[in-house]
């Protein structure tokens, strides 16, 4: 079995919090639609793969293509370190 490691790339995101919730909804430039679960908000985003949902806590990333995608919390700082602010 071969093994790979993922190539180091800069992509862009936010953190969808209760304080800029606003913000993140209009930096998304895909089809998006703000939703509310359990009485929080969230984003649906379409995404390649589907409609994915943000939720309060999560990044929202912009990928290499454009592409918009949320990431849980945990996974974003497990993968991701800041390149510059």
């Amino acid at each position: 079995m071969a093994k790979y490691r993922k190539k180091p790339i800069v992509v862009e995101a936010e953190h969808f919090t209760e304080e800029n919730k606003d913000k993140v909804f209009h930096w998304i430039t895909c089809t998006c639609d703000p939703a509310f679960i359990d009485g929080k908000p969230v984003i649906k985003i379409q995404t390649l793969e589907g409609v994915m949902i943000a939720s309060l806590g999560d990044y929202v990333i912009k990928g290499v293509n454009g592409e918009f995608y949320p990431c849980r919390e945990d996974i974003f700082k497990a993968t991701y370190e800041l390149a510059e602010e």
